[in-house]
């Protein structure tokens, strides 16, 4: 199953509500997908302490804190239009164009 690709309801600018772990409850935007490990990048959550080598400019080292990625199944997409935490229903429009929209409002979520 490693590297194969899979469908995410959510894209790169949406916003997210984390459904389970520590940071549940949580909101936040997403700042990357990364389709082949089913994971996303939400700005804010998953907060992790990466170490920082001793550099010349920085001749002590540092402890960052980043985020890191999260399963892409513990977040679900908050609809902008209604600003509820929805499911993802896709729909054809105009012939074969596939959108996503929400699954209780029924408003588009992407842009036409």
């Amino acid at each position: 199953m490693k590297g194969t690709l899979r469908l995410l309801n959510v894209r790169k600018g949406d916003t997210v509500i984390v459904l389970s772990g520590k940071d549940k409850g949580n909101k936040g935007k997403v700042m990357r997908t990364i389709p082949t490990a089913g994971k996303v990048l939400v700005e804010g959550i998953n907060m992790v302490s990466k170490s920082l080598r001793p550099t010349q400019t920085m001749p002590q080292g540092k402890i960052a804190k980043r985020e890191a990625p999260i399963l892409a199944s513990k977040v679900m997409l908050i609809c902008p239009s209604c600003h509820q935490p929805t499911r993802v229903a896709h729909r054809l429009i105009e012939g074969n164009k596939s959108v996503r929209s929400c699954r209780v409002c029924n408003e588009t979520i992407d842009r036409v």
